[in-house]
């Protein structure tokens, strides 16, 4: 059920989505958060989908806020609120609100946002493209507990990393740091079928692609090791090659989809490695809400960093290092000294 709604208001939205689930049936609010979409006009139709496929996981309430551009200095100062409020099949498993902002509201959306979140409920704000260098610090990231970006829609990925490590506050996250999690559930066990120091590596990926750079900063990070960041055609990420003192051990994906695991003793083996899309991405991020201590930790190492010689200290036994990055919805383990800080993702 859609119902499309002209210069209103926050109250009368709120009433349309009472009338829209009475009239399919399902008078009670079964959502489990409050998903918020930050984006423009053109990108709006990809996300909402992405969301909607994520609901089958997450039910939802999603608001979607597109600031509309005025092109005349006097719409500019004209407030509008449209609204197209959609329940039942034509919002998944969820409840979708979309949002078109005009004139000064623009600037005040998060006056039209808060009388529409679900009580008691967690905020997640998303922004697919044109995300702020400091989410926590705008008006609407503010009122979540779990901020979104994607570096990778930048027109600067790796200047755009720089300034997530300066301004990242507890709740933030990156889709290009959710897109490694395969690689890094799979490195780690490999580093666990084997005894070896590893002595450096080299990450392998397309130009402006940040997910090579995060990948190789928490590598660098966990192991303590000298971490080079090579460029290939792509798609995406296309190995990971560690020196180890017993043999290299190599993750190589060529095709985007069908990886090679080669460790030095052991036949080569194929393993799954397909490039996820964004629904499956968002669908993950919505699995926990608590701060991402392992990313923050790759984040602020710098990309400027990598290459460097090792800081001298003894590194963690390799498999140690990153086993509890062996899993998306692994908890933080408890810090011990002096091994470097224990990882959570």
């Amino acid at each position: 059920m859609k119902i499309d709604l002209t210069d209103t208001t926050a109250s009368k939205i709120n009433k349309a989505l009472v009338q829209g689930r009475r009239a399919v049936g399902t008078p009670a609010v079964g959502m489990v958060l409050t998903l918020v979409i930050v984006t423009d006009e053109e990108n709006a139709y990809d996300a909402l989908r992405a969301a909607s496929d994520a609901s089958r996981e997450h039910p939802s309430r999603t608001l979607v806020v597109i600031k509309r551009v005025s092109r005349s200095p006097r719409d500019r100062t004209q407030s509008r609120l449209d609204a197209e409020v959609r329940v039942g099949a034509d919002a998944g498993t969820g409840e979708t609100v979309i949002l078109r902002l005009y004139g000064e509201v623009v600037d005040h959306a998060q006056s039209v946002v808060l009388p529409l979140l679900l009580p008691d409920a967690p905020v997640v704000v998303w922004w697919p493209v044109n995300s702020p260098i400091d989410p926590a610090n705008d008006p609407l990231g503010a009122l979540a507990q779990r901020r979104v970006t994607d570096t990778y829609a930048a027109e600067q990925p790796i200047e755009e990393l720089t300034g997530r490590a300066a301004t990242y506050t507890p709740g933030d996250t990156d889709l290009s740091w959710t897109r490694i999690t395969p690689w890094r559930s799979m490195l780690a066990a490999a580093l666990d079928q084997v005894s070896c120091k590893v002595t450096s590596v080299e990450v392998e990926g397309e130009e402006f692609n940040p997910s090579c750079e995060l990948l190789a900063m928490w590598l660098a990070d966990r192991l303590d090791v000298p971490v080079r960041r090579s460029q290939s055609s792509g798609p995406g990420l296309t190995a990971v090659r560690m020196e180890t003192d017993c043999g290299p051990i190599v993750l190589d994906r060529a095709d985007g989809s069908l990886a090679t695991l080669s460790i030095q003793g052991q036949p080569d083996r194929a393993v799954a490695l397909k490039r996820r899309e964004t629904a499956e991405l968002i669908a993950e991020e919505l699995r926990r809400l608590d701060p991402d201590d392992t990313y923050a930790s790759a984040l602020r190492f710098g990309v400027d960093r990598l290459g460097e010689p090792s800081n001298g200290k003894a590194a963690p036994e390799a498999s140690a290092a990153l086993a509890a990055d062996g899993s998306a919805d692994a908890k933080p383990a408890a810090k011990k000294a002096p091994a470097k800080k224990a990882a959570a993702k």
